[in-house]
């Protein structure tokens, strides 16, 4: 159990890092962080930080003799790099985690083994394989990169017609999945905290809006009845206790109409903070950071609890930064600017909280 006055090491610079890092400070702990980007927005809020490269030892050990513990605002860390720190000071979550999150193939075997549904799946290597997935599976379909793929890159929908070696070429892996396209009714995600001791907190489900593969809008609670939410809310806790868990993580779903009704199916597992959870730094009683910060910590978790009817939140993506201003004026809108540099096409440089009161809805 960390103490006030103890530091977090954090790996990653972006602006979950920013996020993490501000909700220790309130709580009375430190941060630091290690990022190989020179820019990165976690620098600007802690009093130290490491710029170095993920495989630089030298650097990783002198990091860790800085710190009490050690946790990521990313999944994609290397192994060797978490091997490197875990010999020297707690990583949670675990790099054992990480190697399972970290691989589309493994996550989605991981959650079929705990007989929880997932779109029909194959592995593919080669371009032998992939026409044989797709004559199993079907198309429409998507074909992604095992690894290090996220917001839509290192992916590709085929559907009939489409010049399937071509596809593969311009996919430019020898490791990917091929994944049955899912005719959803909507996206949602939970955000779930797990303690040191095993007792699991989850948040509001969410529902979400992606443009052009990106987060742009997530609301809370989901307009979902009562009995799916609890059903989403169960996935998350028993994907959470199956992991030994540590911390806070993000599952997204798909809602699937079927005979019996509508149903949930896992789209993918995040080891860390999400996006869609960027709702609760305004609006609920402890925010998605706090409560990762707490569980690491070892302190007890808090009960969420949603503030208003409704909580919105909005991605500035790109050029959206530009109308900070206006969101000023909104009554009950919060902003959130991450303190990047020039506005880049699909980068996210900040978000807006909105928290509709009861008497408003």
């Amino acid at each position: 159990m960390l103490k006030p006055g103890d530091t977090i090491g954090i790996l990653g610079g972006g602006q979950l890092g920013r996020m993490l890092a501000m909700a220790a400070a309130r709580l009375g702990l430190k941060c630091q962080v290690f990022s190989p980007d020179p820019d990165s927005p976690a620098f600007d809020v802690v009093q130290h930080a490491t710029c170095a490269e993920f495989a630089d030892v030298e650097a990783l050990e002198l990091f860790a003799n800085d710190v009490d513990i050690i946790t990521y605002e990313f999944e994609n860390v290397p192994s060797a790099t978490a091997l490197v720190l875990a010999a020297r000071r707690p990583v949670l979550p675990s790099q054992k985690i990480l190697e399972t999150t970290q691989d589309r193939l493994i996550e989605k075997d991981f959650i079929t083994r705990l007989g929880i549904g997932t779109a029909d799946y194959a592995d593919v290597s080669s371009v032998e394989t992939l026409h044989a997935a797709i004559a199993r599976i079907g198309l429409p379909a998507v074909i992604k990169t095992r690894r290090f793929g996220y917001d839509g890159k290192g992916q590709a929908m085929i559907r009939e017609g489409d010049d399937i070696d071509q596809v593969w070429e311009d996919l430019g892996t020898k490791s990917a999945i091929l994944e049955a396209f899912v005719p959803f009714e909507r996206e949602i995600s939970v955000i779930a905290a797990r303690s040191c001791d095993g007792h699991v907190e989850c948040f509001d489900v969410t529902e979400n809006e992606h443009r052009d593969h990106i987060l742009k809008i997530s609301r809370a609670p989901a307009a979902i009845p009562a009995e799916l939410a609890a059903e989403a809310r169960s996935v998350a806790e028993k994907i959470a206790h199956a992991l030994n868990y540590v911390g806070v993580l993000g599952v997204e779903m798909f809602v699937v109409e079927t005979k019996n009704g509508p149903t949930v199916l896992v789209n993918e597992i995040a080891p860390r903070v999400h996006n869609s959870g960027h709702w609760t730094l305004d609006g609920a009683s402890i925010s998605q950071f706090e409560q990762h910060i707490r569980a690491i910590a070892g302190w007890p978790l808090g009960k969420p609890i949603r503030h208003g009817a409704v909580v919105t939140m909005t991605n500035l993506i790109g050029d959206d930064i530009l109308s900070y201003e206006e969101w000023l004026t909104v009554p009950g809108a919060t902003v959130h600017l991450y303190g990047k540099g020039p506005p880049r096409p699909g980068r996210k440089m900040g978000h807006v909280t909105e928290v509709v009161p009861a008497d408003r809805k």
